[in-house]
Formats: structure tokens, C-alpha cells, sequence
């Protein structure tokens, strides 16, 4: 069996993963928002919209966002009118940007933003109606217990989606993305974020992410219900659905 690949953003032999993504989205969080949106075109923003509207179904009041960043996906979510929407996410100053951007919205009643690690949910089982997580589980240190603590705080039949990069398959958007992340996302990151490590970091984890039907049986393997896999943009990105 091969020995799997730990792709971190700084290599530190003395820090975990799970520190150095921390890490990462500390060094970053000033230019976060706006490096998000520049580098994908704002078609990020597209991805969230198509993925809250597959939750509409189920019509959920109380909403995780996990790896929640500064928030865009819980925002995203209020368009369902939940009643409790609580974003988690490991790195402070991520979360101090996200809550500035609840109170500049006066939603912070809505959603609340807590430090928190995804392998170790401080929430009972069953309290969710719907877990969303955007570009998070590609930084999680142990996958498998992850997404077993996400299932295991969503209530019976409720609904999870999880939003990460993929590897587009087809010509030419393989090439034209390729290229992109190779080239042209670790060059501008640094420039602008200043961390020359955070954007390259970022084509290494999604090369190394076992994406499609790989990540389809680790779900089904850990009890996810009806998964189902949904390309998005020519396959740059995929939305994973599944239920409890």
C-alpha cells in the first residue's frame, strides 16, 4: 500500500498540518476576500449560489459552515432564512475579518463565527439541519474523522455539501487550469498576500486530494446517504452533496 502524500503549506517538520494551515490563513486573512475573488474571476462566488440552492429543498433553519473563513458561505446561506447559521474555522484572524463583515451586514444575529477545529466539533449530534463546507476539506489533517464529525452533527435525512477544487479532465479547460494554477495563482498570491507559500500551496493540495469517485466511497464508507458528485465550471470545482 502506497504511503500517503501530506502536502503542507510551509513544510515544517515541527508543526502539523492542521498549525500550518492556521498558520497560512492568519498570514493571508488582511487580503484573503479580495484574492479569492480576483484570482477565480469571481466565478467562486457562482459555485456558492448553485450549491445553497441544492439545501432549498430541505428548507434548513440551523446551518454549519465549516472552514468558514471570513464567512462568504454562510452569507450565501442566509437566502434560505435560517434561524442559526454558526461558521467555525481554525484560523482567528480569518474569523475577525468574517465578523466584521456579519456586523457591517447586521446579520450578526443571524451568524455567529467561532474558533474551532473541524475534527472536533464543540456541537451535539444531530443539532444541524445542513452542513456546508467551501474549499475546506483539502486542508483537514485527518479527512476521514472530519467528515465523520460533520456527519455527525447533522440531524437524520439532513443534507451536507461540501465545495472543493477538482481536477478538470476535458481540453481545453485541463490546460487553461493547469497553467493557471500552476503559474499564474502562486505568482499573483504572492505578490499581493505577500505569503509565497499560501497560493502554491494550493495546486499541491488539489493535486493530491482524492477527488471524484475516490472521495465519493470515503463518504458512502463513512455513512453518507445519497451522494451524488456535481461538476461545476468544465470541472475546476466539484459539489458533493450527501444526506444522513
Amino acid at each position: 500500500m502506497s504511503e500517503k502524500i501530506v502536502v503542507k503549506p510551509y513544510g515544517d517538520d515541527q508543526k502539523s498540518k492542521k498549525e500550518e494551515v492556521a498558520q497560512m490563513f492568519d498570514n493571508i486573512s488582511g487580503r484573503y476576500d479580495f484574492l479569492n475573488h480576483f484570482l477565480s474571476l469571481g466565478i467562486d462566488k457562482l459555485w456558492r449560489k448553485k450549491a445553497v440552492k441544492m439545501l432549498q429543498e430541505i428548507q434548513p433553519k440551523r446551518i454549519l459552515d465549516i472552514a468558514t473563513g471570513t464567512g462568504d458561505f454562510a452569507l450565501e446561506s442566509l437566502k434560505m432564512s435560517p434561524t442559526e447559521v454558526v461558521g467555525i474555522d481554525i484560523s482567528e484572524g480569518m474569523l475577525a475579518k468574517g465578523r466584521e463583515k456579519m456586523v457591517k451586514r447586521k446579520v450578526d444575529h443571524i451568524i455567529s463565527m467561532r474558533l474551532g477545529d473541524s475534527e472536533n466539533l464543540p456541537f451535539e449530534n444531530n443539532y444541524f439541519d445542513a452542513l456546508t463546507v467551501g474549499f475546506g476539506v483539502r486542508n483537514f489533517q485527518n479527512l476521514e474523522i472530519g467528515l465523520a464529525e460533520m456527519l455527525r452533527v447533522v440531524r437524520p435525512n439532513g443534507k451536507l455539501l461540501i465545495l472543493e477544487f477538482s481536477k478538470p479532465k476535458k481540453f481545453p479547460v485541463k490546460q487553461s487550469f493547469n497553467f493557471y494554477s500552476k503559474y499564474i495563482i502562486p505568482l499573483l498570491g504572492k505578490t499581493i498576500s505577500k505569503d509565497a507559500r499560501a497560493y502554491t500551496y494550493l495546486p499541491e493540495s488539489v493535486a493530491v486530494f482524492p477527488e471524484g469517485k475516490d472521495f465519493e466511497t470515503i463518504l458512502e464508507k463513512l455513512g453518507y446517504k445519497n451522494v451524488r458528485a456535481t461538476l461545476v465550471s468544465g470541472g475546476i470545482a466539484t459539489i458533493y452533496s450527501g444526506t444522513k
